[in-house]
């Protein structure tokens, strides 16, 4: 004989049904988090990272104009390096490799980079300069490429 009454049995049920309802909330979110990390694990980030480091070696410069530290010694490692991610342009971005506009505009990169590496800027005017020109050829791809 049971001492529960119908009202207590439907309290009793209602709180399983929640507390399950909860535990498959909770599996389903854990399940979406496993799937969506899958897929972007899968994806090649390595576009994105050439971009971010040149950004950031770009921006360096700036911050070492604004800084007064203008000299060869401080800019040329970063011109090295921006030199180099230059020339992973191409395989960054291999469905733009046969557009002529994207190695035009690859090749300006490697033009404005190697003209400041052939004549080092040596003073912060002379770093202006390079680091406008940097730009000037990443904002012309990105409004090529990008629309921005």
């Amino acid at each position: 004989m049971s001492t529960e009454t119908p009202s207590m049995s439907r309290s009793t049920q209602a709180r399983r049904y929640l507390a399950l309802f909860l535990v498959g909330l909770l599996v389903g979110a854990i399940a979406t988090t496993m799937a969506l990390r899958a897929i972007e694990a899968r994806q090649d980030h390595f576009d994105q990272a050439v971009m971010r480091v040149q950004q950031w070696h770009v921006n360096e410069l700036a911050a070492n104009i604004e800084s007064n530290r203008c000299a060869a010694t401080d800019t040329l490692p970063h011109l090295r390096t921006l030199r180099a991610l230059a020339d992973d342009l191409e395989p960054a971005f291999p469905d733009l490799r046969d557009d002529a506009r994207y190695m035009q505009h690859a090749s300006s990169m490697r033009a404005a980079v190697d003209n400041a590496l052939a004549s080092p800027p040596m003073n912060c005017p002379g770093l202006s300069a390079t680091v406008q020109n940097v730009r000037e050829a990443c904002k012309a791809c990105h409004q090529d490429f990008r629309g921005s």
